[in-house]
């Protein structure tokens, strides 16, 4: 019964190995959650094998995904069912497949947040009920909008905040930090608490962003890995931590204001789009930097 399934999900896909899904991804494109790199590391963590499968039009590979079972890899359900929930934390990322522009591909295998970039590629998409929360332009944002984040940046660096790269950490390091700042912020401790320090060493070639210090301690962070591929960059906005006591200088809005408008200019210097993701469209102030898209799920 199993291998009838397995025959039923995977009709059409034929089975690939890893340095070909690179080679599809490379050429095709993806996002952070489907990134050669980060699978092959996350899905080691975990101790799971990745089946990867390619799906040939004409003979041509045109389209490539990374599978756990009958779910795309990395899934949290496929983690939580094998006693290992939270051993890694990808918020809700944005599913973003290796796949040629004008491909058109049969996706049996469970899916969410597959991106709307797959809406008109992929047949049996349909839409989630809660949207994906993209980072607006720079532009988008009101002029009083960029006044008042500009202000707040200055009056905490006026008050001693100072702005450091998260690499100027080590792995340790950032770990201790956001999950100190977590639990103030949150009241709970952070996903995969117990491994941040190995997942952060493993995708630190990924991390991207800054932190804020007041008075040489710690304030606010936030856990950004960015990818770049041929016509885009993904970034993914994982989560983050600041410290109550200091919200009269609002680090975590300044922290997004100076994390977003970077990203912005590092995209636009290579001369591509940005997608900047907030995760799920669930929280208002998600509303204040992001515009609203459509997602999907198989």
């Amino acid at each position: 019964m199993l291998s009838h399934l397995r025959l039923w999900r995977e009709q059409g896909w034929t089975p690939i190995d890893a340095a070909t899904y690179a080679e599809l991804w490379q050429r095709f494109g993806g996002s952070v959650a489907t990134h050669p790199q980060v699978v092959e590391r996350l899905a080691g963590l975990a101790g799971i094998p990745v089946r990867y499968l390619g799906w040939r039009e004409r003979g041509e590979l045109r389209a490539a995904l990374p599978t756990w079972g009958r779910h795309l890899a990395l899934s949290k359900d496929v983690l939580k069912r094998q006693g290992k929930r939270g051993l890694f934390d990808l918020g809700n990322a944005e599913i973003i497949l290796p796949m040629a522009p004008q491909a058109r591909v049969a996706l049996r295998h469970r899916a969410r947040y597959v991106s709307d970039l797959h809406a008109e590629h992929i047949s049996s998409l349909r839409e989630q009920a809660e949207g994906l929360a993209l980072a607006r332009e720079p532009e988008q944002y009101s002029k009083k909008f960029r006044y008042n984040q500009r202000r707040e940046q200055r009056l905490l660096e006026e008050a001693g905040g100072v702005i450091r790269p998260m690499l100027e950490l080590s792995a340790a390091e950032q770990a201790a930090i956001y999950a100190e700042l977590f639990q103030r912020r949150w009241g709970f401790e952070a996903t995969g608490k117990a491994h941040l320090t190995e997942v952060f060493a493993l995708l630190r070639e990924f991390m991207t962003g800054s932190l804020i210090y007041l008075n040489d301690e710690p304030v606010a962070i936030q856990v950004l890995y960015r990818v770049e591929a041929p016509q885009w960059v993904s970034l993914e906005y994982i989560n983050g931590g600041v410290d109550p006591q200091t919200r009269d200088f609002s680090p975590g809005s300044v922290l997004s204001f100076v994390n977003t408008q970077a990203a912005w200019a590092e995209a636009r210097a290579l001369g591509k789009p940005l997608r900047y993701s907030f995760g799920r469209a669930d929280r208002e102030y998600k509303d204040r930097w992001c515009h609203r898209v459509p997602v999907y799920q198989v």
